[in-house]
């Protein structure tokens, strides 16, 4: 039997739950809608998108207003996210569990993490890498914190709860058949539409 990690409990118990609280608001849903608008604005949009840990739904609440015909999946490691990302997501398409034990049998044309890579611990990555890399048919999509080697943070008090590092970089080296089409970064200060110091990179397959 798999061995559950410090940080998918961490995200699974008290803490995720509180998260949602930090993280609804119509202000951060403007800021998505004018990210992703940003990140896909040059690309045809994408018939189909799964989001690995997608708490409760804002980043598919605004694709869902960019692209109203898009479908939409989500994982989600907290019962209580999974509740109000229910409302957001069309049945059948809502992966409850941890991104290691759910099994999805399809693929979609954007797969995408947005501040989920950073919490999970290091010797783990390449596992989430290749199920990234499986499930997507075209497009690979992270928009995390990033740092060119790997360093630990502190994450609220706690420790060994944040990592940045270039994921985007580890997932090129492992996946050659994918390539680096655009990448950009997001400021907290932005005046109109701010979001944390992210740095987000579009990778396609076959480019």
């Amino acid at each position: 039997m798999r061995e559950v990690s410090e940080q998918e409990n961490f995200w699974r118990q008290d803490f995720g739950a509180d998260y949602i609280s930090r993280n609804k608001s119509d202000g951060l849903l403007a800021s998505n809608i004018v990210l992703f608008s940003k990140i896909l604005e040059k690309r045809p949009q994408p018939a189909s998108v799964l989001e690995l840990g997608a708490n409760i739904g804002m980043n598919v609440r605004a694709l869902k207003l960019l692209f109203p015909g898009q479908q939409h999946a989500a994982i989600e490691i907290n019962p209580q996210a999974c509740e109000e990302l229910a409302k957001v997501v069309q049945d059948g398409n809502l992966f409850p569990g941890s991104i290691f034990d759910v099994d999805i049998d399809r693929t979609f044309e954007l797969v995408f993490t947005k501040g989920v890579l950073i919490h999970i611990s290091p010797d783990l990555l390449p596992a989430v890498y290749e199920k990234m890399a499986n499930w997507s048919s075209k497009y690979v999509l992270m928009i995390e914190y990033f740092n060119p080697s790997p360093v630990t943070v502190k994450y609220r008090g706690h420790e060994d709860r944040l990592f940045k590092r270039d994921f985007a970089g580890e997932f090129l080296d492992s996946y050659p058949e994918f390539s680096l089409v655009d990448y950009g970064f997001c400021y907290r200060r932005d005046p109109s539409h701010p979001q944390d110091d992210v740095s987000w990179f579009l990778m396609e397959r076959g480019a």
